[in-house]
């Protein structure tokens, strides 16, 4: 019995980094043609990064209705759901730069950024599949498959920008939809116990809720995973436009993008076992304190290699933030409390990432690239502080 249970397992974990391997891989892909697209089609060049903005916003929208869909038919169920919605996405940008559509390219992302959203789910489902003392490793592993997605995405982008020309683009959008459908079919392979799925259908209130969110563990968790991600978004999203504005080539800013992804995800390999032997807290104020290095990195100049050094920092910080995160707060909830808990999380984060989205984009086009860079450092600052301050008052965690 323990053998079939072991071996049942083994499959769905397997399944899971498959598909999130493919889904994710059109990841870097979007960060490279959402802003590209939007200054072609934008009515003016400040609206150019509303495309991933809307993006951005869409998944904070989806991310709740995303949890709760998953809680009550399955994983697997919701991930189908989210590769269709990704799909229609791809789809719809190829005729939104066909026809020249703004409205239409917003469309497209919005589509896109509900799916993105969840996809973030596959790092729970990992730690579900898995003994609890290898949740933090499962996790990592699984966020590890995006570094396949450095390497696969910006190439898939060169190769398939200019299929439709002489309009530019298109083709990316076209290859988005083909390899979201690819992705979709390691999942027929995926049985994930309703029990271990948490399909609590008691909706716990809002007063639970909050409750929930000021245990310590919890909001440090949340915290974390937010800042983490709101700044990530925050001198990522704009970063091609703000190479290709400084004269840097499309193909230039994609490498940068590539080896910013590869170190989103490459510290995923040891990422787990570095939580295990330090606990998640001392990860997550190591990932901070790394994006803090980024933006003054990112502040200290805008030749090629500022643009390499500081991406390639903030993905490491991002990572250990955010995987720091996930861990703590898997560990921190009971199986009745994950759906609506994990949802709220990520609504959250997705949430901050809004903000920073819009915020990235009126901040780099109306004041410029550092003073971008620069405006993180006190949010960052405040919120290592806190955690540094919350963990010397309970216990190490």
């Amino acid at each position: 019995m323990r053998d079939a249970q072991s071996r049942h397992a083994h499959i769905n974990f397997v399944g899971l980094i498959a598909a999130n391997t493919i889904l994710v891989s059109v990841m870097p892909m979007l960060i490279i043609i959402g802003g590209l697209a939007g200054l072609l089609l934008a009515p003016s060049p400040a609206l150019a990064t509303l495309p991933p903005s809307v993006q951005t916003f869409a998944g904070l929208i989806a991310t709740g209705p995303f949890s709760l869909l998953m809680g009550r038919y399955g994983r697997r169920v919701g991930f189908v759901v989210g590769g269709l919605a990704a799909s229609a996405g791809g789809v719809i940008g190829v005729f939104a730069l066909l026809w020249s559509s703004f409205v239409l390219l917003c469309v497209a992302h919005a589509f896109l950024g509900a799916a993105l959203a969840c996809y973030l789910y596959f790092r729970f489902a990992a730690a579900e599949v898995v003994a609890s003392n290898w949740q933090p490793i499962a996790i990592s592993i699984m966020l590890s498959s995006g570094l396949v997605a450095a390497f696969v995405g910006p190439q898939v982008f060169i190769w398939t920008k200019d299929v439709f020309a002489p309009v530019p683009l298109a083709g990316a959008y076209a290859a988005i939809t083909c390899v979201t459908l690819i992705g979709l079919v390691p999942l027929v392979f995926v049985r994930i116990p309703r029990s271990t799925m948490t399909a609590n259908r008691a909706t716990l209130d809002r007063a639970a809720i909050g409750i929930i969110l000021k245990r310590r563990p919890v909001l440090i968790a949340v915290l974390a995973a937010a800042v983490s991600q709101g700044i990530m978004v925050l001198l990522m999203a704009p970063t091609p436009l703000a190479m290709t504005e400084h004269g840097y080539s499309e193909t230039l800013a994609s490498d940068v993008v590539r080896w910013h992804v590869v170190a989103m995800f490459a510290p995923s390999f040891f990422t787990g076992f570095l939580i295990r032997r330090f606990g998640s807290v001392p990860i997550v104020a190591t990932g901070l304190t790394l994006l803090t290095g980024a933006a003054l990195v990112a502040a200290s100049g805008i030749s090629v290699h500022h643009f390499y050094g500081a991406l390639v920092m903030l993905g490491i910080g991002w990572n250990f933030g955010f995987i720091g995160a996930t861990n703590l707060l898997s560990t921190a909830i009971s199986p009745e409390e994950r759906s609506v808990v994990q949802g709220t999380n990520d609504t959250l984060i997705a949430f901050a990432a809004t903000l920073c989205a819009f915020a990235s984009g009126a901040i780099v086009t109306g004041f410029g690239w550092t003073e971008l860079a620069l405006s993180s450092s006190p949010l960052l600052a405040v919120a290592l502080i806190w955690i540094l301050l919350s963990r010397q008052r309970t216990e190490p965690i």
